[in-house]
C-alpha cells in the first residue's frame, strides 16, 4: 500500500503538471506546461485512487490497533484519534456544505474546527514517538465520547423542547412566546449532570468494560473491608481482588 500511494502521488503530480486546459482556480488561464497529446487522466486518478487509498489507509490504522498491545496500542490510539478528528473537520468544512445549504456561521465554524484539528496529527505523532503522557489518550477518548454524546443529546433536546413548547403556546395563546426558550434552557441545565453520569456509566460499560469491572470489584472490596475481622478471610479476599482486577501471572501475600 505504501508503494501504491507513492505511485499514485507521482502519477497525479505528473499528469496534473502536464495536462492541458485551464488551471483550476485561475479562470481562463491555461496551463503553460500543458501538452495537448498528454493523456488527461489526472481527474480519474484523483477521484478513484484517492478514495480507495484513503479508506485503505484509515482501515490499516484500525486493523493495527486491534492487534496492538501495550505501548504500541497507545501510540496508535493517539494517531487514530487525531486522524478521526481531522476527518470530522473535513466533513464539517467541505462535505456537509456541499451536500446541504448551510448558513454562513456553520461554514465558518467548520473551517475553524478543521484549522484547529489539523495540527493534532503531527502533535499526536510526536507524543507517540516521545511517549510523553502516552496513556492520557484513554482519558481524552473517554471524555470525547462522553461530552460529545452529551452535547448532541442536549442540543437535540433543547431545540426539540423549543419547537414543542412553541407549538403549545401557539395552540393556547395564538402566538409564540420567549418562555419556550427559557423553559428549554432550564430543562437542559437540570438534565446536564444526571445525563452526564448516565452517559459516563454507559461509555464505561460499553468501551471500558475491564476498567469498569475492576472499579466495581474494588468498590465491593472496600465495602467488605470495613466489616471484615477475619484476617484469613481478608487475605483470601485481597488475593482474589488482585487476581480479578490486575490479572497477574502469580500473586501471593
Amino acid at each position: 500500500m505504501a508503494w501504491l500511494t507513492v505511485a499514485f502521488v507521482l502519477v497525479g503530480v505528473i499528469s496534473g503538471a502536464f495536462s492541458s486546459g485551464p488551471v483550476e482556480g485561475l479562470g481562463p488561464i491555461r496551463n503553460p506546461l500543458g501538452i495537448d497529446s498528454f493523456p488527461n487522466v489526472y481527474g480519474a486518478v484523483l477521484d478513484i485512487m484517492a478514495a480507495v487509498l484513503l479508506v485503505a489507509a484509515a482501515a490499516s490504522v484500525f486493523v493495527r490497533l486491534r492487534h496492538a498491545i501495550g505501548v504500541e496500542s497507545q501510540q496508535i490510539k493517539w494517531f487514530a484519534y487525531a486522524a478521526a478528528a481531522t476527518v470530522i473537520g473535513l466533513f464539517l468544512a467541505y462535505v456537509i456544505p456541499t451536500m446541504i445549504d448551510t448558513p454562513l456561521w456553520f461554514e465558518r465554524a467548520g473551517y475553524a474546527v478543521l484549522i484547529a484539528v489539523i495540527p493534532s496529527i503531527p502533535i499526536s505523532i510526536g507524543i507517540a514517538i516521545l511517549r510523553y503522557r502516552l496513556y492520557d489518550i484513554d482519558i481524552i477518548i473517554n471524555r470525547t465520547l462522553v461530552y460529545g454524546s452529551l452535547t448532541v443529546t442536549l442540543v437535540a433536546l433543547y431545540f426539540g423542547g423549543i419547537v414543542l413548547l412553541q407549538s403549545v403556546f401557539v395552540v393556547f395563546t395564538g402566538e409564540r412566546s420567549t418562555l419556550a426558550v427559557v423553559a428549554s434552557t432550564l430543562l437542559i441545565a437540570a438534565l446536564f449532570n444526571p445525563m452526564r453520569r448516565r452517559i459516563q456509566s454507559f461509555i464505561d460499560r460499553r468501551f471500558y468494560r475491564s476498567k469498569y469491572d475492576a472499579r466495581k470489584t474494588l468498590e465491593a472490596f472496600s465495602a467488605k473491608l470495613r466489616d471484615e475481622t477475619d484476617l484469613e478471610a481478608l487475605n483470601d479476599d485481597l488475593v482474589g481482588v488482585v487476581r480479578e482486577t490486575m490479572q497477574p501471572t502469580h500473586v501471593s501475600l
